[in-house]
């Protein structure tokens, strides 16, 4: 099995849902040992969401969890009860990191609470990823992804500005709250090298979420001059023209020409029309703030003569960062992808062999691999319970009757 850089490295995952398990899933591709806690009923509530392979629902063919369980221990366990605390406080004696996205005082309603974990193990790395975080007003309430991409702001600026805002797809404040939780976590546990000492990861996904407009530069219009972000649709007016999305003959593509240089190769490699040199055209802030839809519908008869891939190739030869808008479908047979190895195929005992996106980097040394498919529910319960806590098999059988395991 490939060696990875979190090797050392041991995981409890508990939760629902795709922040919890995301997060535990960037710890087990990299090695970790991650042992992930399901209900002994239902598992996971990810099981009940598609896709499925032949679009028919199986509990053991999701591929929404499939892909975020990859390379993880699977066991039962029902927290809510006695028995199943105190087995959760076993595992816990060998863990390095506990990663959980329950509702703020769910662990304590079960007699988990943080500070008395903290005190426990005093090594142990408690991370919550939760849409409001552990402190403030709003810390009790339930929220989702919708929710989050709302009260974050991030919502206010997609879309049309004559239309509703609209939330972030493919439940993307989930995925950033994992990242953030995953990438906590690991300075958690390069302090505790330090002091010796864990401690609490508290991360809320609305401020991860708020953090990106920084990022984005649009939020220090607010904070600094009292400007008011507007949503722009698929164009930004403070850039210059062109930076905007326009329809070709078999799809869309992102225009951008941030320097005038690029944009003059691009007219040039156009067939350098006559509007080009009319005066209107040249001042690009006032083409991209005043009158754009004039400049697009100029531009138009040539993109619908044209392909996206017949555009791209002309602008890469000319060195103008232009881009094709690309299907899923086109992602998946990308060439430069494959070349990357970035989809991986792995075999699953219930699902058959499915291909999975694979990581983002590359690590030169010991790296990123599926070491596992994703468990089956309850798969490794003998594995963990009796080889390594030492129950017998007659114990687990008697905890399978009392529904614990």
């Amino acid at each position: 099995m490939t060696s990875g850089v979190l090797d050392d490295v041991r995981v409890l995952e508990i939760g629902q849902g795709i922040s919890s398990c995301f997060c535990g899933k960037l710890f087990a591709d990299l090695g970790a040992e991650v042992i992930k806690v399901e209900p002994p009923d239902a598992g996971d509530e990810l099981r009940a969401h598609g896709p499925f392979p032949g679009d028919v629902p199986h509990p053991e063919r999701s591929g929404l969890f499939l892909y975020l369980n990859t390379s993880k221990l699977g066991v039962t366990l029902d927290m809510a009860s006695p028995t199943g605390r105190g087995i959760l406080r076993q595992l816990l004696g060998s863990a390095d990191v506990l990663v959980e996205n329950y509702p703020p005082g769910a662990l304590a309603s079960w007699g988990l609470d943080t500070p008395a974990l903290l005190d426990t193990f005093p090594r142990l790395v408690v991370t919550s990823v939760t849409p409001y975080g552990q402190s403030g007003p709003w810390r009790d309430y339930r929220g989702y992804d919708i929710n989050v991409a709302a009260v974050s702001g991030v919502a206010a600026g997609i879309g049309s500005p004559d239309r509703e805002p609209l939330a972030l797809p493919l439940a993307q404040t989930e995925y950033q709250g994992a990242i953030a939780g995953a990438v906590a976590t690991l300075f958690a546990l390069f302090a505790r090298d330090m002091t010796g000492r864990g401690q609490h990861v508290d991360v809320s996904s609305a401020d991860v979420m708020a953090t990106l407009h920084v990022a984005h530069s649009k939020l220090p219009p607010v904070l600094y001059r009292d400007a008011r972000h507007a949503r722009t649709g698929h164009r930004d007016p403070e850039m210059p023209y062109p930076q905007t999305t326009l329809q070709c003959k078999d799809g869309y593509m992102c225009l951008g020409a941030p320097q005038i240089q690029q944009w003059a190769r691009f007219t040039q490699a156009i067939g350098n029309p006559d509007w080009v040199q009319n005066p209107r055209y040249r001042k690009r802030r006032d083409m991209a703030q005043e009158y754009p839809d004039e400049v697009d519908a100029l531009l138009a008869p040539w993109l619908m003569a044209h392909t996206k891939e017949e555009i791209f190739a002309l602008c890469r030869e000319h060195h103008v960062p232009f881009a094709p808008i690309r299907t899923m479908d086109e992602v998946a047979s990308d060439p430069h992808l494959a070349e990357r190895g970035f989809f991986v195929a792995a075999e699953h005992p219930a699902a058959g062999t499915l291909t999975y996106p694979g990581a983002p980097y590359k690590l030169s040394a010991a790296g990123w691999a599926i070491r596992r498919p994703a468990p089956l529910h309850g798969e490794h319960n003998e594995e963990v319970y009796c080889n390594r806590l030492g129950y017998s098999r007659d114990d687990l059988c008697a905890l399978r009757r009392a529904g614990v395991v």
